[in-house]
């Protein structure tokens, strides 16, 4: 049933702003268009208007947010669709959205997620129609939960997060919490601290799970070009610096020259989290005088290349596979840090900063079994490389513990499908007979 109108203050004032401030949108669209977030193509998707047909039937809206979040529902996505399921998945980010148009099953739907307004959701959902809402992680947005609430589609947060800082932010409007929270229909929560938080900040049904990104095993490197980069690399000790945001390319290719010092044949492997970003990466390195060859322009590695800048989309499982360790960046700038579980599960061994709010339990159990490192300050970061450089068994002891954190994190895949099954609309799938004897899907 559709929830009393009255809102709180806070929320009603939110969507007043929002509804008015509807053509600003289009003036934030547009400097992100110009800096390469956008898809100019694809623009009335951001304001609701809908680039493809709804399909017939019963259809499940899985909302993804980025990158990290549409890896981990892949997984969930295959097996929902191998079972019979219409699936529309929406995505804010470019990035995320041409890593769907790569893995998404034949049929499954992809669309960008609209701006939060009113306006706009009224024509999202006009035009969807979703049976079931399916919110990733952390992706609350007052206007968006208000219209499903209204238009009475049942909808949860599906491996469901809340860091921290967002759960003070909304511990200082508990009314406005309150609002949000209780329209959920359930929560599937990653951990039993994320559990607790929600249940605090008033969602009435809250099922600790685990974390799918566990279960979203990524696929190996085909093997020729895997092969063909390994005899242009040869012998060399190889480091890579993973997902890097601004500020983190400098402390990479910093602590990079402090260990060429040392380890003259020492190669890098720098992939920037948006590779749009290429171009001032290249240009931070060349002034650094370290010579760097570029993925995307298929630029081979010699005997004189410092730097192999990974500037292309959906070939991060290469990189990890190349390299004898790897720091995992954004977690010395505040967005939060990235998941580690893609990485370990390439047998790598793991460094990263402090700064890991994103996936902090995950982060503590790797600290704690020694199945990673965390480095303190910017400045420690080529003593730790080359630690782990210098001692391999130390690298390896370091890898089978990342292993067994994995190993013991696996199955909120099929506790998420369990849990689904009696929600789903019209079509109930006997879930179990796809994948059950796997050890994860792919991502």
């Amino acid at each position: 049933m559709p929830k009393d109108p009255r809102r709180p203050f806070v929320i009603a004032l939110y969507l007043m702003l929002v509804r008015v401030g509807a053509p600003l949108f289009k003036v934030l669209f547009f400097l992100r268009c110009r800096s390469g977030k956008e898809d100019p193509a694809r623009a009335k998707e951001r304001f609701g208007v809908a680039g493809k047909a709804r399909p017939g039937g019963a259809l499940v809206w899985i909302h993804a947010a980025s990158v990290g979040e549409t890896a981990s529902v892949l997984p969930l996505v295959d097996r929902l669709s191998e079972a019979g399921t219409s699936i529309l998945l929406t995505t804010v980010t470019r990035t995320s959205a041409e890593i769907a148009a790569q893995k998404l099953p034949d049929g499954v739907v992809h669309q960008y997620m609209p701006y939060d307004s009113p306006r706009f959701w009224q024509g999202f959902l006009g035009h969807w129609r979703p049976d079931l809402a399916l919110i990733v992680e952390s992706e609350v947005w007052p206007a968006c939960f208000d219209a499903l609430s209204q238009s009475g589609c049942p909808f949860g947060l599906i491996n469901a997060r809340v860091s921290e800082r967002s759960f003070r932010t909304w511990l200082k409007v508990p009314e406005a919490a309150g609002y949000v929270f209780s329209q959920l229909s359930f929560a599937l929560a990653q951990s039993a601290e994320d559990a607790h938080r929600l249940k605090k900040l008033g969602c009435d049904r809250v099922v600790e799970l685990g974390n799918l990104k566990f279960d979203a095993i990524p696929a190996r490197p085909a093997p020729l070009v895997l092969d063909t980069l390994r005899k242009e690399i040869g012998e060399r000790p190889v480091w890579l610096a993973a997902l890097t945001h601004p500020g983190e390319d400098e402390i990479a290719l910093s602590a990079h020259k402090d260990l060429l010092r040392q380890r003259p044949g020492l190669l890098l492997l720098l992939v920037p989290r948006h590779p749009v970003r290429a171009d001032d990466v290249m240009e931070l390195a060349t002034a650094q005088g370290l010579t760097t060859a570029r993925r995307s322009r298929a630029e081979r590695v010699t005997d004189r290349t410092h730097v192999y800048l990974g500037d292309t989309l959906g070939e991060m499982n290469l990189f990890y596979s190349m390299a004898d360790c790897c720091f995992l960046a954004g977690s010395f700038s505040h967005v939060g840090g990235h998941s580690p579980v893609e990485a370990i599960s390439f047998q790598t061994a793991l460094l990263s900063g402090p700064k890991v709010a994103n996936a902090r339990p995950v982060y503590q159990a790797l600290w704690r079994t020694a199945g990673a490192v965390k480095v303190e300050q910017p400045a420690l970061l080529s003593q730790e490389v080359a630690r782990l450089l210098d001692d391999e068994r130390l690298r390896q002891s370091q890898a089978v513990a990342a292993s067994k954190v994995i190993e013991g994190g696996q199955g909120a895949l099929n506790r998420t499908l369990d849990f689904l099954h009696d929600l789903l609309p019209d079509v109930k799938p006997d879930l179990s007979k796809s994948g059950r004897d796997e050890g994860g899907s792919r991502c």
